[in-house]
């Protein structure tokens, strides 16, 4: 498959067509899907159709956007018009199909993106794998025994199997960053506003894509971003592109840390050495001034989970399927809710106060610095059914798990993206980590240019190349 921006300038081009593009993309489904269970909703039909329209906008000397003819598949927690979000749960398997597209969606379909369907989601978007009682077990391209993270984790299949080349993504605790790792992608998590909302859901979580390049993430960044009237946090657009700065952004000078566990995560050795070693190629061929200082701050992430499970309890109940019906959730979303459970009023304002205190922990580090780099997770993809691990490389990981690295950008708000820093031993995707300042989406994506550069990844799991 080729990548979005290759696509749409082929399409531009005449080199091939939006409907050709759209068929490929059909074809690799029906023959990969099988094996790896992404797609939950199909809409092939009416993609041809669009693709038509396309094609014939074309011919009449439109331009149908720099999407044009790109095939896209949208995460099912997101609403895409005349398709039903079921939210990965038994709760909404009857789910109606919706009147609109999310505005997000919406601004890439105007692009000339093609939507082929919605992609599989753990359930309500509470766990780090991809396996829900409504449909099944999503199963990692690069070695089909592992998961392909969570809670993204249909829409980095679909992308590392090579059926689409961009799916939509959101992250409220690393939902895009940890199954980019997982997957050997690229995910970016927004500053927080850069992408408007306007569903409701909590404001640390933000909307974004799963890709194979630096480029297609930062085009579709630039279709995206922008502010929607219901979002009081919605940030203006910027005036400056983020696909030409992730090219050109002169980044040298910029001060980086590098981290291999934050002062407190449970990490492996063999993930932290990978993600390390990218993070010093990159500091090098970046030109950054490395600050070799300890890097340490509280560990939200048992915070997270206690008032996230909070939020999912109420809202369950509120709709009449708690307390009666706890045996229709997937298992790794009870886990999740005996791991972390909602706690007293007391408990909920002690887990405030520890992210309040990580704020001010991160505030006073970017006072000084510009740049983390750490690793994206803490271990490489673990089997596609399993719960999320409590010991990693031996040691008790209880408190932190698989991916306790990505939180700190959701709840402080910075950009953070994860790009492909490696391979361990056994061929599983690790991926480096780089949070920059607040509302320099820029920086990230011209420093994640910039490792693609010197270090190329592939673009599709090996096993579907």
């Amino acid at each position: 498959m080729l990548s979005a921006t290759e696509i749409a300038e082929a399409v531009h081009s005449s080199q091939v067509s939006a409907r050709e593009m759209v068929r490929l993309a059909i074809q690799r489904i029906e023959e990969r899907d099988s094996a790896v269970n992404a797609f939950c909703v199909r809409d092939f039909e009416r993609a041809e159709a669009m693709a038509a329209d396309i094609d014939e906008r074309l011919a009449l000397g439109e331009d149908p956007g720099p999407l044009a003819g790109v095939p896209l598949a949208v995460k099912d927690l997101e609403h895409a018009e005349g398709l039903p979000t079921r939210r990965g749960s038994l709760f909404h398997r009857r789910a109606e199909p919706e009147p609109r597209d999310m505005p997000h969606v919406a601004r890439l379909r105007a692009a000339g993106a093609i939507v082929l369907g919605k992609v599989t989601t753990a359930e309500f978007g509470f766990a780090g794998t991809c396996d829900t009682k409504l449909h099944g077990t999503t199963r990692n391209p690069w070695r089909l025994d592992r998961t392909p993270g969570g809670s993204s984790g249909g829409s980095a299949a679909a992308v590392a199997a090579g059926m689409v080349p961009v799916c939509t993504g959101s992250d409220g605790a690393g939902s895009i960053r940890g199954p980019a790792a997982f997957c050997g992608l690229v995910g970016l998590k927004v500053s927080h506003g850069r992408i408007g909302r306007a569903d409701g859901a909590s404001e640390n979580s933000q909307f974004g894509v799963l890709t194979s390049t630096v480029a297609d993430t930062a085009r579709c960044l630039d279709i995206m971003a922008g502010p929607v009237e219901l979002d009081r946090m919605s940030l203006p657009r910027v005036s400056f592109s983020y696909e030409r700065a992730a090219q050109t952004l002169d980044v040298a000078g910029l001060k980086a840390c590098w981290s291999d566990d934050m002062g407190f995560a449970v990490v492996d050795p063999e993930v932290a050495d990978i993600a390390r070693s990218a993070a010093m190629h990159l500091i090098g061929a970046a030109g950054l001034q490395h600050l070799p200082r300890p890097v340490r701050f509280s560990n939200i992430y048992p915070a997270v989970g206690q008032l996230y499970t909070y939020r999912l309890v109420s809202r369950l109940e509120a709709a009449g399927y708690l307390p009666d019906r706890w045996d229709a959730l997937s298992d790794e979303v009870r886990r999740n809710f005996e791991r972390f459970p909602p706690g007293s009023d007391g408990e909920r304002i002690r887990a405030e106060d520890m992210i309040a205190k990580l704020q001010l922990e991160v505030a006073e580090f970017f006072g000084s610095a510009d740049l983390l780099l750490t690793p994206t997770t803490a271990c490489t993809a673990f089997g596609a059914a399993d719960p999320a691990p409590l010991t990693i490389a031996g040691q008790d990981a209880r408190d932190t798990q698989d991916c306790p690295l990505t939180p700190l950008a959701n709840f402080t708000w910075h950009p953070s993206i994860s790009v492909p820093a490696g391979h361990t031993r056994d061929g599983l995707p690790v991926g480096l980590m780089i949070t920059g300042p607040r509302h320099r989406d820029d920086i990230v994506l011209r420093l994640a240019r910039i490792l693609e550069d010197v270090r190329p990844w592939p673009r599709t799991a090996p096993a579907f190349a």
